[in-house]
């Protein structure tokens, strides 16, 4: 024991708890991603060439019955994973919020009141689950009051919408401010105070009112943990995403009190309260400034304000990470800072993390994939310099008589480099009739985060790439595209009865008529006439969504690719 102590454990948690939630951010990333088509249906878009007419019809002839004004149907298996996901996002949060200065003191000091008040060991630890299943409680109300205020609808635009977005990266600017240390966010004092007053009345109800106080209490500190991860729950779309999320933050948050109640002896083998809970405040606090940027950038995406690139993004998380890293080894200070004798063997291996990651991100300006992160980044067509080989190879002509793809100036940001894409379903279909090659077509988004990740892990693999830049015309549709239609383009969804007025809606609402799915990336092959591909026992070929794993991919293009040579 005197060997650990020498190792100095009061720091270890700053480095588990922080290592967590970097490498829970690429977690995140492995499911995929949902953009809302509730209330979207697709209808025949009145021009000239009869294309969708000709799809309905082949429908018809199989006898496949359109739905009407129903809701798409998410495989469970997605959003059980997505569930999970903000779970295990909210139980790192209340691990965090444990070691926050406002309620890791206040550890020992509420489990003793419990083991001394109690009389007895048992009536001791009740006592401390009642007041852990109270704290969870007021959690989960809250993350059902979220969802109650906006709505499922609302909570389900969040993802896409500008206004959300812009006012989700202002409100972690100010969280991560605050974890700075430039001012605390506080619930009114006269509130603390009275539910101090009802903590004293005696029985389960004072429980209560005690995890109420500690609530309201610590909430400078737990107050900026919250709203990311309901700002985060909430973007997913998912209906239980907030209550989810603050579960799984309760959880953690309550587990400590119950445990140490159980085994009091325990509490003296703690660090003692002292610097290092506040570094472990602002080191969160940096990373609330990098998980803001990541807002902003889907909104410059989305409405094409094109000045967020992918080397800006990168450069200000540089800066942010090697501030970080600095403070990490006491070259920065703040105010409240207390002075910092020695390094420690925990700072000194977060700080390599730290600044390693920094220096993994500094080629990234030139245009070095990143893959580990680059599900986060901006796509790579934003980069001014792309190093990647595959990223540089020249595009092969495409002689049609089709023309410059439409769109393809609002999609220059987007574009696969070496690929010649399509962005219209019409135009495509022309393409590979001309061409004579299948359709591939890309369910994608702007905000699409496992977008990104295929593009740069999957499609950039010297494999792949040749056979989507050889062997397919490859349709790229981006369901959350803000671009508004023409108004004679504007029309009435026959799935849903809602208005299309806007590029996106206009792809998400063929992808959920159509596909039945409203999850990103969502890949399609079709034939020239628009009908799903089909394998040799003629058995249609089923659309992929993310897939990671390179051979399985190919292996999914050459099942397309021989299905429609064999159909020629």
């Amino acid at each position: 024991m005197a060997f650990l102590k020498n190792i100095n454990f009061k720091h270890f948690a700053c480095l588990l708890l922080v290592t967590g939630i970097l490498f829970s951010g690429i977690y995140t990333a492995k499911a995929q991603d949902t953009v809302s088509t509730e209330g979207i249906e697709f209808t025949e878009i009145p021009t000239a060439a009869d294309s969708m007419a000709a799809v309905k019809k082949a429908q018809q002839e199989k006898k496949v019955e359109k739905p009407q004004k129903k809701e798409v149907v998410v495989k469970a298996p997605v959003e059980q994973k997505t569930l999970w996901q903000i779970f295990w996002a909210g139980f790192i949060g209340g691990l965090i919020a444990v070691t926050m200065p406002c309620i890791y003191p206040m550890l020992p000091l509420t489990v003793s009141f419990f083991t001394k008040k109690a009389g007895s060991k048992s009536k001791g630890l009740f006592q401390s689950i009642i007041y852990g299943v109270s704290i969870i409680i007021i959690y989960v109300a809250l993350g059902l009051l979220v969802t109650l205020i906006f709505g499922a609808d609302a909570l389900n635009a969040l993802s896409t919408n500008g206004i959300f977005n812009i006012f989700f990266f202002l409100l972690l600017i100010v969280f991560g401010i605050s974890f700075l240390g430039a001012f605390e966010i506080t619930l009114p004092s006269s509130l603390a105070n009275k539910l101090d007053e009802n903590s004293n009345k005696s029985g389960l109800v004072g429980i209560f009112f005690m995890a109420a106080t500690l609530v309201v209490v610590s909430f400078s500190c737990t107050g900026p943990i919250i709203g990311t991860l309901l700002v985060d729950a909430a973007a997913r779309g998912a209906r239980l995403g907030p209550a989810i999320g603050m579960f799984g933050f309760s959880l953690a948050l309550a587990l400590p009190f119950t445990l140490f109640a159980l085994f009091p002896s325990a509490l003296k083998s703690l660090p003692k309260s002292g610097g290092w809970l506040n570094s472990v405040k602002v080191v969160l606090g940096f990373l609330e400034l990098a998980f803001a940027l990541k807002f902003l950038s889907n909104v410059d995406l989305a409405y094409h304000w094109n000045w967020f690139d992918r080397e800006i993004f990168l450069s200000l998380w540089i800066a942010i990470f090697f501030l970080m890293g600095l403070y990490i080894i006491g070259k920065l200070k703040f105010s409240h800072d207390s002075d910092l004798a020695y390094l420690s063997v925990p700072r000194i291996f977060l700080a390599i993390i730290v600044f390693a990651f920094v220096a993994y991100m500094i080629p990234g300006l030139w245009g070095a994939p990143l893959k580990s992160i680059s599900a986060f980044l901006p796509p790579p067509a934003t980069q001014d310099f792309y190093l990647s080989d595959v990223g540089s190879a020249p595009a092969v002509a495409q002689k049609t008589s089709v023309g410059e793809p439409k769109y393809a100036s609002i999609f220059q940001r987007a574009k696969v480099k070496g690929i010649n894409s399509w962005y219209d379903y019409d135009q495509a279909l022309q393409v590979s009739k001309e061409l004579k090659k299948p359709i591939m077509i890309d369910f994608t988004g702007w905000n699409c985060v496992n977008c990104r990740k295929m593009e740069v892990d999957v499609w950039e693999n010297p494999e792949v790439f040749k056979r989507l830049r050889d062997e397919y015309v490859l349709l790229q549709l981006y369901v959350d595209d803000k671009t508004a239609l023409q108004p004679q383009e504007v029309y009435i969804s026959d799935f849903s009865g809602k208005k299309i007025t806007n590029l996106g809606a206009k792809w998400s609402d063929l992808q959920a008529s159509r596909f039945n799915a409203n999850s990103q990336p969502f890949y399609v092959l079709l034939d020239s006439d628009g009908n799903l591909l089909s394998d040799s026992v003629g058995n249609e070929i089923e659309p992929s969504g993310a897939e990671f794993n390179v051979s399985k991919y190919i292996k999914f293009l050459d099942s397309g690719i021989t299905a429609y040579k064999n159909k020629q």
